[in-house]
């Protein structure tokens, strides 16, 4: 009888947990979620087939055609060795999703654990954890992260993202901290506790997909700090050139005078920067109209004045008449 009910139990726990995530998860059905991931799919699907996608090799020089402008032979010119801008962009896509990622993946895992944490438990436990996350919010991350970097001759990207991820989490603990906080002592939370369910059950099952648009919020502004940084870092030279990236090719078109004549050279790598960048701020802004009870309201509210073909944006509520009506109006 013990077995049959703790089988029910998980399973239970398993149907619940799966309606939470689709719930959770249905955040990406916004039409901003969709372009934001349809752009950053694109970007995934280069670094992947960048060997195919790529006609000339990262380093491979042409020197018949020193820093020439765009052109059927290289769709982006080239710059001053002769190498292709095209596929130098194309091969520098992986190293900036990868570190990016990566810290996004680190800050995020640390993010949660100290920020349920100090959220769930009380007293001194608390207080420490959160003393803890508000002194890595005052660390001044760039200054510490070209002093890292600047020891090590070829830094791997794994130690790049360790050390973006490191001053980058304590913002998002912040955050699920409080959203902790207020959860603690919602009914539910008290019902479980009073069961004597086990904490790892209380924070897996019952706070954590609550929590999910939360954690998907930071997770996407932690890889958009990361990649800002890094190629940052690649542009003031602090990242040895060996790590090709959008930030590369911007401090090799600064170093060789490509500013502003060479256009070819350096608004390429910018606009992918700026095209990143506004992918993930879209999956961003999908987000907070999910978790935001107004601007999701507000949001279905548009999208179905917008199928009636009424402007939302509009002062004046438009009134749609019969022909009826409008017959005995004229007459």
């Amino acid at each position: 009888m013990a077995a049959t009910q703790a089988a029910a139990l998980a399973a239970s726990d398993r149907k619940t947990l799966r309606g939470q995530l689709g719930a959770a998860f249905s955040m990406f059905r916004n039409p901003k979620s969709v372009v934001g991931l349809g752009i950053l799919g694109v970007f995934v699907l280069v670094a992947i087939f960048q060997d195919l996608l790529a006609p000339y090799g990262p380093l491979e020089k042409d020197y018949t055609a020193l820093r020439q402008p765009p052109s059927w032979h290289h769709l982006l010119g080239t710059t001053h060795m002769g190498e292709d801008i095209f596929s130098q962009i194309i091969y520098g896509t992986r190293g900036v999703l990868v570190v990016g990622f990566l810290a996004g993946i680190i800050a995020t895992a640390i993010a949660i654990i100290i920020g349920v944490l100090s959220g769930y438990v009380r007293g001194w436990r608390s207080e420490s954890l959160s003393a803890l996350t508000n002194v890595f919010l005052v660390i001044p991350g760039l200054p510490l992260i070209i002093i890292v970097a600047s020891q090590f001759e070829n830094p791997p990207l794994l130690l790049i993202s360790a050390v973006l991820a490191i001053t980058g989490w304590a913002w998002g603990a912040r955050v699920l901290r409080a959203q902790t906080m207020s959860l603690r002592n919602r009914d539910f939370i008290q019902a479980a506790r009073a069961n004597g369910e086990p904490l790892r059950r209380i924070i897996f099952i019952e706070m954590l997909p609550n929590l999910l648009a939360i954690i998907a919020s930071s997770f996407v502004g932690t890889v958009t700090a990361a990649v800002l940084s890094l190629t940052t870092l690649a542009f003031i030279g602090v990242i040895p050139i060996t790590n090709l990236n959008w930030g590369t090719i911007l401090f090799w078109a600064q170093q060789n005078g490509a500013f502003p004549d060479y256009w070819w050279w350096y608004i390429p790598a910018g606009l992918c920067i700026a095209l990143l960048g506004m992918a993930l701020s879209l999956i961003n802004f999908g987000i907070d109209e999910y978790v935001n009870p107004r601007l999701r309201s507000a949001g279905e509210r548009a999208r179905a004045l917008k199928k009636r073909g009424l402007n939302a944006n509009s002062a004046v509520t438009a009134v749609k008449t019969s022909p009826g009506t409008a017959r005995e109006s004229q007459a």
